[in-house]
């Protein structure tokens, strides 16, 4: 049997290379498929057996892919792992025929293969993926190469290559989040910047808890964090550079208060909030002259503004009615159209990179939630009910949702979840501890 195989590779992760092209069997059917929607769906049985080790220090690293892979696809709630107690077949050989029938007998729908070497700090990864009651490969396999130390980033390429094929949703297991890591009671709670993988793992630690910092918020290439400090005594808007941990500030004048910053879709311009005078509005700045420009004009106070996927639009909240609810202008002001219309509060809105809906904090009779809606207010959706959850965040595929959740009382603390958007699937993201503002990355190159 032949096989397509694409080749990539990266110092640490994994661009695309090149490829070497080989003829896939044909389908012997409908490919196999999840069909997303609002219904509650039954999770697709799946094997993830052990990768094949193809060198003597692969062993671990090999059942350790392993894992994670089937670890990022059960987390969706979209997939049922079968136990490997269940198994009739094993995978002894990468290269070696399916025996379909063993797997079709423990009702496994999909089967996920793969093997891994090693070669000093040089790390491969090479998978399949099959549609066992079909009988055939599902798409062309795919091989990683970087170094030992980013198998974790391999694995949830491979689960990425898997989920989309069978869901036809975009990617985003290869992802990162900052968010603020929180210590110590509530009335005394220390603060600092932290990145972590999407699923918790291998975090650090950006800045020290020497200050109040809030807002963290990626650039659209993933290199670069807006957040706002009080290591002045007052709120400062900081761009710190990931990758070599420095930073700077984004200069305000004098007595005023600048907060609530996001990146524009080209990188190149803030959007944010400053008070000045006892007044709040939203400007923008370009990052390299440090040229601002004032959006709003109201005595309200108008802040959280959030880009369009295109740049044209502004989502915002404003208390300009009597009560904090959502707004749309034009990016480069001019008149705002109100958007929410239901119940309660209104903040927080985050414009989804599918461009399609919001979300947003509200308060109603004493609950939070986080919820979703179209961009004229229609189909609003409550993905989530609580003491206090707030700050969502949008995954990079427009799918899933992360927030913060506090729990009551003296002793409260801070959590992060996700959830999907279709209110299914609610679950916590494991973090060494406290975890509130968290920001979504794009995809990693």
């Amino acid at each position: 049997m032949k096989h397509l195989f694409l080749s990539i590779s990266a110092a640490l992760g994994v661009t695309l290379a090149g490829a070497t092209l080989f003829s896939a069997p044909a389908q012997a059917q409908e490919p196999l498929r999840i069909i997303i929607d609002e219904a509650i769906i039954e999770p697709l049985p799946v094997a993830v057996p052990a990768f094949q080790a193809e060198s003597a220090e692969a062993g671990q690293m090999a059942a350790d892919l392993a894992r994670v892979v089937a670890a990022d696809l059960t987390g969706t709630g979209l997939f049922r792992e079968i136990p490997s107690s269940a198994y009739i077949s094993t995978i002894s050989d990468f290269n070696a025929l399916i025996q379909f029938a063993d797997w079709k007998a423990i009702n496994a729908q999909a089967l996920v293969t793969g093997a891994v070497n090693v070669q000093g700090n040089t790390l491969n990864v090479k998978f399949r993926l099959y549609d066992v009651f079909s009988g055939a490969e599902l798409g062309s396999g795919l091989q990683f190469s970087g170094t030992v130390e980013g198998w974790r980033r391999m694995a949830h390429k491979v689960s990425d290559a898997v989920y989309a094929r069978i869901t036809g949703e975009g990617p985003y297991f290869d992802s990162r989040v900052v968010y603020v890591s929180e210590t110590g009671p509530k009335d005394n709670r220390k603060k600092r910047l932290a990145i972590m993988d999407y699923d918790g793992a291998n975090v650090q630690y950006l800045t020290d808890s020497g200050s109040i910092v809030l807002a963290p918020r990626f650039s659209p290439s993933g290199d670069r964090v807006l957040y706002t400090s009080y290591e002045s005594g007052f709120p400062r808007i900081y761009v710190l550079d990931i990758g070599s941990v420095s930073r700077r500030v984004l200069e305000s004048a004098d007595g005023t208060m600048s907060f609530a910053p996001r990146f524009s879709p080209s990188g190149q311009t803030v959007v944010y909030s400053l008070t000045q005078g006892g007044n709040t509005d939203i400007y923008t700045m370009d990052i390299t002259s440090g040229q601002s420009q004032r959006l709003t004009n109201t005595p309200a106070i108008e802040t959280a503004p959030s880009y369009s996927p295109d740049g044209s639009r502004i989502v915002f909240e404003s208390d300009r009615s009597g009560t904090q609810q959502l707004y749309v202008m034009p990016a480069t002001g001019g008149e705002a159209q109100r958007i929410s219309f239901g119940e309660g509060r209104y903040g927080t809105p985050v414009w989804s990179p599918r461009g399609d809906l919001v979300a947003f904090t509200k308060q109603n009779k004493g609950r939070f939630h986080i919820g979703v809606m179209r961009l004229d207010g229609t189909q609003e959706r409550l993905l989530t009910a609580s003491f206090l959850d707030e700050g969502p965040t949008w995954a990079p595929n427009g799918r899933v949702i992360m927030f913060a959740r506090e729990t009551q009382g003296a002793g409260g603390s801070s959590t992060l979840y996700s959830v999907d958007i279709s209110g299914r699937n609610l679950r916590p993201v494991s973090t060494p501890s406290g975890g509130s503002d968290p920001s979504w990355s794009p995809l990693q190159n």
